[in-house]
């Protein structure tokens, strides 16, 4: 393993990133209107090659990462899928494979279990056919999904199903956990929708009331109990309803780090909102250098950058002042608490935020994602 130097500005040693998340592509089928991924989609012919992508993940094998979650947009968009697999299974990586499934058939499932992959998580939009189908934006999304889920199971893969919640689907939170067992899930992710990139775009259309917010909170921790040792169920409350943030990616540059399809290495993956971060690509530096050295990682690292309230907070080593993407969305400082803390001098805008949505009815408009964003009508 290549040893991390000391930070200069620090006495304790810096420890290695856990987890890569390669975005292979930001090609998809769907259209999802919260997509995490920019509004402004890296395009097929920047991507990394094959042989980029195996230096990186070799590289970061020998930094000390133990997982390579394989993202997008859809990673089997990628044909050489397979052979990057290979690869990480030969260096020591455990794959996980982030997929909508679209794209997929039985034999390609059988190829990515036989060349190593160690797990899959699929993505569902609704335990209603129709309205899955509408926020994908992908007609027969739905039905493809299933058949997609059991070739998982049939592979011997383990699957985790994933459930972004929002206003179009919130009222079967419990439905969709219900889903995911008959799916043969080990593991569901409900993660109320995070607003960043196309979510941020769709964040009027997407927000639910608190009610209905904290109807499903209360549904799915109920669940937890009456599903346990059945399917691990993994909650992501929403930020908008919350009274502390959470930590920004467990700490900013701490446990892991995004590298885009073109090569651009994010401490997380809509740091690029922040303006003057300085990026690297790994076609420049290697991994072990942007990890250490990156102006980007080190930009919120360590106390030295936080400001009141959290400088006096006892919380600010539990969430680190929470999220700087954001704390800059909403204050247009990334440096300022984040407003979802009731401590922040901000919160109050994530509550006028919030009240907009107490009374939002009819079926939500959105602006559907898609490679080159379609210019406002006239």
């Amino acid at each position: 393993m290549t040893s991390l130097p000391e930070r200069l500005d620090s006495p304790e040693r810096l420890a290695a990133p856990v987890a890569i998340l390669a975005e292979l592509t930001h090609r998809c089928p769907l259209a999802c209107p919260y997509c995490s991924n920019p509004l402004a989609l890296d395009p097929r012919e920047e991507e990394l090659s094959t042989s980029d992508w195996t230096r990186v993940f070799s590289q970061a094998a020998q930094l000390g990462v133990l997982h390579a979650h394989l993202s997008g947009g859809e990673p089997a968009a990628r044909q050489d899928l397979a052979l990057i697999i290979t690869h990480c299974a030969s260096v020591g990586l455990y794959t996980n494979l982030i997929t909508s499934g679209i794209g997929l058939t039985q034999d390609r499932v059988r190829e990515l279990a036989q060349a190593g992959l160690d797990h899959a998580q699929l993505s569902i939009q609704d335990s209603d056919a129709p309205s899955a189908d509408r926020i994908a934006g992908y007609k027969g999304a739905f039905a493809r999904k299933q058949a997609v889920a059991e070739w998982i199971v049939q592979a011997g893969l383990p699957l985790t199903v994933n459930a972004v919640i929002h206003r179009a689907n919130i009222s079967r939170a419990g439905k969709m956990i219900e889903l995911a067992v008959r799916l043969g899930a080990r593991r569901v992710e409900i993660a109320h929708t995070q607003y960043y990139g196309w979510g941020l775009l769709n964040r009027a259309a997407l927000m639910p009331s608190r009610a209905a917010a904290e109807a499903a909170i209360a549904e799915v921790e109920a669940l937890k109990k009456t599903l346990a040792g059945v399917i691990v169920i993994d909650h992501v409350i929403p930020d908008y309803h919350a009274s502390y943030p959470k930590a920004c990616m467990g700490g900013w540059g701490k446990r892991g780090l995004n590298v885009t399809p073109t090569g651009k290495a994010l401490p997380c993956h809509a740091a690029e909102t922040i303006p003057h971060l300085e990026f690297w690509n790994v076609r420049d530096h290697a991994i072990v250098d942007i990890w250490t050295n990156s102006p980007a990682f080190n930009a919120f690292r360590g106390e030295d950058w936080i400001r009141e309230p959290c400088r006096s907070c006892p919380r600010k080593t539990i969430d680190y002042g929470g999220c700087r993407c954001q704390a800059l969305a909403l204050t247009g400082d990334a440096r300022e608490a984040d407003p979802v803390c009731h401590l922040s001098p901000y919160h109050a805008k994530i509550a006028a935020i919030a009240a907009q949505n107490e009374d939002a009815g009819g079926a939500p408009i959105y602006s559907y994602r898609r490679m080159k964003q379609r210019e406002p009508a006239e």
